[in-house]
């Protein structure tokens, strides 16, 4: 069974220029199907504010072969090491929607969840750049629902530039983050999240796009004083 994996970490300036460079690949990491390498992007931070890129916070988002290679990964190599010094959340595949070309493997869906399971959801995308006016736009306002919302116990989002943005979120139920995307959450302004999606069929902001849906499974360390993270 294919594992995923979800990291972040306050790392160095160099480990991050390297890894936003030169994510590990499969042909030099055994067990590696494939990683993403972004800095976190603050949600809900204005624009042009100087937090909303947090350039040493590393995260990675990865398809692995086994928990064993997640293992040798983080205690022998350097990227590992400095990702282990943070939080990581391993994960098992539920539901995929969209289409992004390096995870063209995956099924729509491995079966379903209980509504009452807690639920971690992964969206990446690779932007149209002329059409991130927009993006920012209809997107922004979505990320202080999601980032706000009480069902979420970490929410955040990464970037690599110049076109890959991602969101991560961890939600205490499936039914919670269903609601909150069908705009039906008991929360200011429920609709923002169902407006933008309206918005990105009409137009669509990216070239590839995919939102996916996980079984948490375990999670490691901890982030910004906090552990348990997942409630399982």
């Amino acid at each position: 069974m294919t594992i995923f994996t979800f990291h972040i970490a306050k790392t160095t300036v160099g480990t991050t220029l390297r890894a936003l460079r030169c994510p590990p690949a499969r042909q030099h990491v055994p067990g590696l199907n494939h990683a993403e390498c972004m800095m976190r992007m603050m949600l809900g931070a204005p624009i042009l504010s100087p937090t909303r890129m947090q350039f040493p916070h590393l995260t990675m988002f990865a398809a692995w072969e086994s928990q064993v290679a997640i293992d040798e990964f983080l205690a022998g190599t350097p990227l590992g090491c400095a990702l282990a010094t943070g939080w990581h959340i391993r994960m098992a595949f539920v539901r995929r929607w969209g289409y992004v070309s390096e995870f063209d493997g995956l099924a729509d869906s491995t079966g379903e969840l209980d509504p009452a399971s807690p639920v971690v959801a992964v969206t990446l995308a690779r932007m149209k750049l002329p059409q991130i006016p927009r993006f920012i736009r209809w997107g922004w306002p979505v990320e202080s629902l999601v980032r706000d919302h009480p069902s979420t116990t970490l929410a955040l989002a990464a970037v690599r530039l110049p076109h890959t943005v991602s969101t991560f979120s961890v939600w205490t139920s499936q039914q919670e983050m269903v609601d909150m995307v069908r705009g039906h959450s008991s929360v200011p302004k429920p609709e923002r999240h169902a407006v933008a999606m309206a918005e990105r069929q009409r137009k669509d902001f990216h070239f590839e796009f995919t939102t996916l849906r996980f079984m948490p499974i375990s999670e490691y360390g901890s982030w910004e004083g906090r552990t348990n993270i997942v409630p399982f």
